[in-house]
């Protein structure tokens, strides 16, 4: 089907009209165009200007009106082509606070931080998301919005791999990036609205508490997932000896569970990298809220057909020296 992109772009179709109109017209060449005071000094006499011909006048009109419909997009749409998204709106929170540092978790055999952990599973489970809309959060500190929803998978999780740990801070404000994550979500349809954080400790910064956090995310249909992260036996070398620790003493669990119910979502506990894949697998199997299935049309932009044309016009009326003296004669004729 024929269609035009801009339209609206005919209106300047009379423009040279008007000014033709209202514009004064210019003087010929027959008079004094410079004058000179001083006696006995006088510059070479100017050829005259040919008139504009009728057939010049009409091809730059036509080449104008040419430009506008170029301008005016003209277009050919194909028909229509459905594409089912799932429409899922995912938010990923991830905590960057200083105790993401520890190295507690395992990567190819070897000790690594959790936040290495999260990076490497977390993009992972970002590039298994085809046809929702994922999002980044980090927070420390504060919160901050580090990739809006987008259907741009690449772009988040490269985003979640190039983060480090502190640059949101070094502490864990928990509450507040719950509620930035309710901010971007509340405009989406309530069905579609998912957040997963992942912290290892406690809040202890910002200014939202979570209960707070989690009514405002129940009020706004925003289900979240809640993982917290961190093994809970860690050999520690030292000059007495070896000793044992809990390195997520300060995992508030009861926190975070009260937040998943409180939304109908879930709490995890991910205590090593097999738990944390699973885990993201599990959120990876949530029942997808189908979003209107979008119809797209292809779209063949044939703007270039009258530009050409345009260009062509114009050549013919205005660069008939170039071509020699015999165009000229005819146009002028």
């Amino acid at each position: 089907m024929f269609d035009w992109g801009w339209p609206w772009l005919f209106v300047l179709l009379p423009l040279p009209l008007l000014a033709a109109w209202l514009l004064p017209r210019a003087h010929g060449w027959g008079g004094a165009m410079l004058h000179l005071p001083h006696l006995g000094l006088a510059l070479p006499q100017q050829r005259e200007v040919s008139p504009v011909t009728p057939l010049r006048r009409w091809l730059a009109l036509l080449a104008w009106s040419l430009l506008v419909v170029a301008a005016a997009r003209p277009q050919w749409l194909g028909p229509p082509e459905d594409v089912a998204r799932s429409g899922r709106d995912l938010m990923l929170a991830i905590d960057t606070s200083g105790s993401m540092s520890i190295e507690d978790m395992q990567l190819g055999g070897r000790a690594a931080p959790r936040f290495a952990a999260i990076q490497a599973i977390g993009s992972d489970f970002i590039r298994r998301r085809a046809g929702d809309r994922v999002g980044l959060i980090l927070f420390g500190s504060r919160a901050y919005l580090l990739v809006p929803l987008t259907f741009d998978l690449h772009t988040v999780g490269e985003q979640l791999m190039e983060s480090a740990i502190g640059l949101a801070g070094r502490e864990t404000a928990i509450g507040d990036a719950v509620g930035l994550a309710v901010k971007r979500l509340r405009d989406r349809p309530q069905d579609q609205r998912v957040l997963v954080l992942l912290t290892d400790g406690v809040n202890n910064a910002g200014e939202l508490e979570p209960r707070q956090a989690a009514e405002l995310a129940s009020a706004n249909h925003v289900r979240i997932y809640t993982i917290g992260i961190g093994a809970d036996r860690l050999r520690v070398d030292s000059l007495f000896g070896s000793r044992y620790v809990n390195p997520s003493g300060d995992l508030d669990e009861a926190m975070l569970t009260q937040m998943a119910q409180a939304t109908g979502g879930r709490y995890f506990r991910a205590r090593n990298s097999e738990e944390l894949a699973d885990i993201y697998r599990e959120i990876d199997t949530l029942e997808p809220a189908a979003d209107a299935t979008q119809s797209l049309r292809p779209v063949d932009e044939l703007y270039w057909l009258p530009l050409a044309a345009a260009l062509l016009c114009a050549a013919f009326a205005f660069g008939a020296p170039l071509a020699g003296g015999a165009w000229r004669k005819a146009v002028d004729a």
